[in-house]
């Protein structure tokens, strides 16, 4: 048959084609050989040089698999937990109705990192100052919650945290006269998130009365739960005077993550954007009264020249 191809082809005009001989017939046969049933990416078995059949590796098993991945993510767990973010369940009714006895919120610990300072308005978890929970009982965990715990998917029952919102600051004056509302710098406040019934204010003798000052380096904190909450103005007795050191605050409240029925984000409520700050008036009195100042000196640097006459530029000769 190949002779009758050959032949075919001599009628036309240019070069014929080369006989083809028995070994290049059969270098074609070889590839399709080795195309069919041999690649290893089709199940088959390859060949190496020698003519010998060489396996193709065998996939690992999903069960072998298994321990590096849990490994792998209780390593990735146990960073998240220690920078950036960290559960924390709600142990008491003082935050009330913002947050409910169980609920389980999620702490923002990476802004801390890097210098944020807590600011007014924000729900805030910190370390206990100075045994503001003593006596409060502890739950005994058992051994998974205490697994969890460690790696962040649960708070830990041997932390003494506190969880409440920061209502002053450094420089801030914050007072509390009969039942309210709470002034800040001056200036009322509304606030909406405190429990349906409580005033703002506590009128009793053991520290709802109180007009505070922020030291450097502190923060002031009340529960939204009023007449519930054993915050900064029941501890003034202790070695802080009520106020909570930033160096204890863990981080703030962001998110409730647990139930999902309550699924909901902790912003800083309205009442804290109008202006708190006791640095910006100071500054502005500071400047209307500057230009007043120049020039009552001004007068009295003339008038004292005008009457000196040991003064060179005076008004009498020397």
């Amino acid at each position: 048959m190949g002779e009758l191809a050959v032949g075919a082809r001599s009628g036309h005009e240019g070069p014929e084609e080369r006989p083809q001989r028995p070994d290049d017939a059969a270098a074609p046969a070889a590839d399709d050989n080795t195309g069919s049933g041999s690649d290893p990416s089709d199940g088959g078995v390859a060949q190496d040089g020698g003519g010998q059949t060489r396996q193709p590796p065998k996939q690992r098993s999903f069960w072998k698999e298994l321990p590096l991945l849990i490994g792998i993510a209780l390593v990735l767990a146990l960073l998240i937990k220690t920078f950036l973010v960290q559960a924390f369940s709600i142990p008491s009714d003082s935050m009330q109705n913002t947050l409910q006895q169980g609920d389980r919120v999620l702490v923002d610990k990476l802004t801390p990192w890097f210098g944020s300072q807590p600011t007014r308005g924000e729900v805030v978890v910190f370390h206990d100052p100075d045994n503001w929970l003593a006596g409060e009982p502890t739950a005994t965990p058992n051994a998974l919650q205490t697994a969890l715990s460690w790696i962040g998917l649960m708070p830990s029952a041997e932390e003494k945290d506190l969880i409440k919102r920061v209502v002053g600051v450094a420089g801030d004056t914050v007072e509390c006269r009969n039942t309210g509302p709470l002034i800040v710098n001056g200036k009322p406040l509304n606030e909406p998130y405190v429990y349906p019934g409580n005033t703002p204010c506590s009128v009793d003798e053991q520290g709802g009365q109180f007009k505070v000052t922020v030291p450097p380096g502190k923060i002031w904190v009340m529960g939204d739960h009023r007449q519930n909450s054993l915050d900064s103005r029941y501890h003034q007795q202790d070695k802080y005077q009520g106020f909570v050191p930033v160096g204890n605050v863990v981080g703030r409240a962001i998110v409730v993550a647990w139930p999902p029925t309550r699924w909901n984000t902790l912003p800083i409520p309205d009442t804290f954007e109008q202006g708190l700050d006791v640095t910006a008036p100071a500054a502005l009195g500071l400047t209307g009264a500057l230009p007043l100042v120049l020039w009552r000196r001004r007068r009295l640097t003339a008038r004292l020249t005008a009457g000196n006459p040991r003064v060179p530029g005076g008004g009498t000769a020397g």
